[in-house]
């Protein structure tokens, strides 16, 4: 058993894992038999994925994302139309090792943000630091930071430093010049550094119209079309599938 200054200097080193691990293994007979080493091994393992999983859960929570339980494993691919094994490959996060992008593109309803936030969630069980928001959310706060010094460039250094950024409902709206320039600032700042994911009902040869049309959209495309995976959603409407499992 630890004794209380044992125990105190554990929790200063932030080890309270350690703590309890080590009080597991005193009631635990058959550790009695066990070498120090392998005792010391189980304890070292117990502490490693207590705080692995605790990281896991906190860039969970900061990622705010719109499906918070989106597991990749929930997938559904019968009768869909879904590349499976593209989805397969995109879920080790590799493709965010090469600063590469994903467009998911369908009809409302067929899933693009589960399947985004699935995506995200798979990175950020691989320590990889994202966020999620919705285009008309994201713009909002654009709107709110105009009303402070510096305000337009803390934001986009704030989501500029995402590794990973999961951008929803991508041109569902009619941009302003205003929010074209930001989108682009972003667009411009993450390219070659960090990787975005686009949740669009828009198919590629409609995206330059509904960016405005002008060198705006030109620079947005050139910076996003060429290095992405684009992916559709399916031919399912899932909120109907779904609603009629029920």
């Amino acid at each position: 058993m630890l004794n209380e200054e044992t125990r105190r200097k554990l929790r200063e080193l932030n080890l309270d894992e350690m703590i309890e691990a080590i009080d597991q293994q005193s009631q635990d007979i058959n550790c009695a038999v066990m070498s120090f080493e392998d005792r010391m091994k189980l304890a070292v393992d117990f502490v490693y994925q207590k705080k692995y999983n605790g990281k896991v859960q906190r860039l969970i929570k900061l990622a705010k994302f719109r499906i918070g339980n989106a597991s990749f494993h929930d997938i559904h691919y019968i009768d869909r139309g879904l590349d499976k094994e593209k989805l397969i490959g995109l879920s080790t996060a590799q493709f965010i090792d090469t600063s590469s992008s994903i467009v998911f593109h369908g009809f409302a309803g067929s899933g693009k943000s589960f399947l985004a936030c699935a995506l995200g969630r798979q990175a950020c069980k691989q320590g990889i630091r994202t966020r999620y928001i919705r285009i008309p959310d994201l713009l909002l706060l654009r709107d709110e930071a105009t009303l402070s010094p510096q305000g337009i460039s803390k934001l986009l250094k704030k989501f500029s430093a995402y590794k990973l950024l999961i951008l929803d409902e991508w041109l569902l709206d009619d941009l302003s010049d205003e929010e074209q320039h930001f989108l682009f600032e972003l667009i411009e700042r993450r390219h070659d550094s960090s990787s975005t994911i686009f949740c669009t009902q828009f198919k590629k040869e409609d995206w330059h119209v509904r960016l405005g049309g002008g060198v705006h959209a030109e620079a947005m495309m050139d910076r996003i079309v060429h290095n992405a995976f684009w992916i559709y959603s399916g031919n399912l409407n899932m909120r109907q599938f779904y609603s009629n499992q029920k």
